[in-house]
This record gives structure tokens, sequence and C-alpha cells, in this order.
């Protein structure tokens, strides 16, 4: 299978289970928006809020870096421009979704 199949398939994959994970998200946000901050850190304490939303964190990421690959590579000729930007673009969405969960988990 070529990479850019594989990429298609991973795209789909990754907006489809997206979908599920930003109405549980949005739905739970408008319930704790006007809360207290005690509420809030409940919500984020409870185990099963943890998990959800640290896999909505990771796919949310990981769909907006092969998103944002695939603009690299139709708009960036350079092929070493293209290559820093996506490595760049990969490390970030390693980094920040894992300093995100690390902080929740400290909750």
């Amino acid at each position: 299978m070529i990479n850019a199949t594989k990429k298609w398939i991973f795209l789909k994959i990754s907006g489809g289970t997206l979908i599920p994970l930003m109405i549980w998200f949005i739905i739970n946000f408008i319930i704790i928006y006007d809360q207290d901050y005690s509420i809030i850190v409940k919500f984020f304490s409870d185990p099963f809020s943890k998990f959800l939303f640290s896999l909505f964190i990771i796919n949310a990421y990981f769909f907006s870096a092969l998103s944002i690959s695939e603009v690299f590579e139709d708009y960036i000729k350079n092929g070493k421009i293209k290559n820093v930007a996506n490595r760049l673009l990969y490390a970030s969405a390693v980094v920040i979704p894992l300093i995100t969960i690390i902080l929740i988990t400290m909750l």
C-alpha cells in the first residue's frame, strides 16, 4: 500500500472517530461552562472523562497534523523546507497532547 493511501485511510478513520468524541466534548463543555471551579476539577478528575478527553486530544492533533501535512505536500515545493515543516508539525502533534494529558492527570 502506498503512503498516500495509508494517509487517506488514517484521515478517514481519525475523522470518523473524532465526530463522537467532539459531540461528547461539546455536550460536557456546555454542562460545565458556567459551573464553579470545583465542578470543573471534579469533571476532569473522573477517570472516564480523563480517558475520553485524552483520546479526543490525541485524535484531534493526529487528524490536524495529517491534514496540515497534506497542505505542505501541495503548496511547498522545496523538499528541505517541506521536510522540516512536516517534522516540526509531527513533533508538535506529539508534544502538545502529551503535555496536556500529563497536566490533566495531575488533577
